[in-house]
């Protein structure tokens, strides 16, 4: 198993979260396949120290709905970092950006966020 570690340090999210979730799909082998999970782990380091814009913590909004009348949830990025930190941002970042598809959850388990 290949392990890759990114540093967010003074980096935009975007940037980050493509550039895992490249890895994470196993891009950058010559055994890339797309209908098999890469054997790559993928360690993002500094998340804390990422560059986040202080109009994108205001204006980002992450929706659920529940499926009910009045159920639609709405919380801003200042929200989700202040409830479950910056590992939560990334994940759901990284998450977006990785196919959907069957190998989604499986691929997403390679991938650990460290504030």
């Amino acid at each position: 198993m290949i392990m890759i570690t990114i540093d967010a340090a003074n980096k935009k999210l975007g940037r980050v979260a493509s550039e895992a979730a490249a890895a994470l799909l196993g891009k950058h082998s010559a055994e890339f396949a797309r209908n098999r999970v890469a054997a790559v782990r993928v360690e993002i380091v500094n998340a804390s120290k990422a560059a986040l814009g202080e109009r994108k913590r205001v204006q980002k909004m992450y929706t659920r709905y529940s499926g009910y009348p009045g159920g639609l949830k709405t919380l801003s990025l200042d929200h989700v970092i202040a409830q479950k930190g910056y590992r939560e941002v990334f994940k759901r970042a990284v998450y977006g950006m990785v196919p959907k598809n069957k190998l989604r959850a499986r691929i997403m388990k390679n991938l650990s966020v460290k504030e």
